[in-house]
């Protein structure tokens, strides 16, 4: 059985390659899995939660720096699994119960593949605790610094939430909004989600 190992970061200008290789040495996609949760916004329309991404290189931006919370996964793990450990992890809560809204999958620019399921449920957005990673900063100063993955989390509507999410999830949300509006139409007696 093959297993497989990180084996590096490829740095290119504004690029990043995941690259990961087996035990006979194939190169394999990098998985990431994650949980796009929603809730009915006041006034109508619907909420999204999004957590701003934690570490010195996005601690001053805010447009373009927020994902939805998910993690890499094994080929052979279920994605559906992930997606819930990988909110958990994130957040340091497990998500609502629920049914999951598969949402389909992206190809990021780095060559990650990104699966998001949706869910719908209420989440205490201002009472987050992220599991944290380490890197040498500041960069060449021998010193390691631990961060949280997600430094906070917010809800948005679909507007504000593009224009947030780094530009590889945005359709997450157009994606979602139609696969409400699939759901929600006159014969279900709710109204659209705008």
């Amino acid at each position: 059985m093959t297993h497989p190992v990180r084996i590096g970061v490829q740095r290119k200008p504004r690029t990043v390659r995941y690259l990961q290789r087996d035990d006979e040495g194939w190169d394999v996609t990098v998985l990431s899995a994650g949980l796009l949760l929603h809730r009915p916004a006041t006034g109508g329309g619907v909420e999204l939660l999004l957590g701003h991404m934690g570490g010195p290189f996005w601690a001053k931006k805010d447009d373009a720096a927020w994902s939805i919370p998910k993690g890499e996964h094994d080929p052979g793990e279920d994605p559906r699994d992930a997606a819930r450990r990988e909110f958990t992890e994130e957040t340091g809560s497990p998500p609502p119960d629920g049914r999951l809204r598969d949402l389909g999958s992206v190809k990021q620019r780095g060559g990650k593949v990104v699966a998001v399921f949706a869910l719908a449920g209420d989440f205490d957005a201002d009472h987050i605790d992220s599991n944290t990673f380490t890197i040498e900063w500041p960069p060449r100063s021998g010193r390691i610094a631990s961060f949280p993955e997600i430094d906070r989390a917010a809800w948005f509507d679909p507007d504000t939430a593009r224009r947030k999410l780094v530009a590889g999830q945005v359709t997450f949300v157009d994606r979602l909004l139609a696969s409400l509006r699939d759901t929600s139409g006159p014969a279900s007696g709710t109204p659209p989600v705008r």
